[in-house]
């Protein structure tokens, strides 16, 4: 049996005191809000409903102590939101252990391809 368009994945998720906390959907979440400005148009970008993205970000809040995103109330214009500087830290390093673990699953997946009788 031939192996070669078998992909290994992996799935990683911070956590806090055994309270899940970030996982790749959150981290897009997260990306999306910082890029629109918008939790509604970041929910929609991240594949989310309002509703469910709203509920994301106050677990994370509770998990962490602290607000995760920063709302300023609309005008004429809208209102905004940003990510806060711990939050935009956290998302940093989110995509930085996602990078080193997918590395090192590929790595590991490659290295049992081969030894594979």
């Amino acid at each position: 049996m031939a192996f070669a368009d078998l992909a290994c994945r992996s799935r990683i998720w911070f956590a806090r005191q055994d309270q899940d906390l970030l996982g790749d959907q959150e981290a897009r979440l997260l990306e999306a809000i910082e890029r629109a400005g918008s939790i509604k148009l970041a929910a929609k970008a991240a594949g989310l409903s309002y509703r469910t993205a709203w509920a994301r970000i106050q677990t994370m809040e509770r998990v962490l102590g602290g607000p995760v995103v920063q709302s300023r109330a609309g005008g004429p214009g809208g209102g905004t939101s940003t990510l806060t500087d711990d939050s935009r830290r956290l998302v940093h390093l989110y995509a930085d252990v996602r990078r080193h673990v997918d590395a090192a699953v590929e790595r590991a997946f490659q290295a049992a391809l081969q030894a594979a009788p």
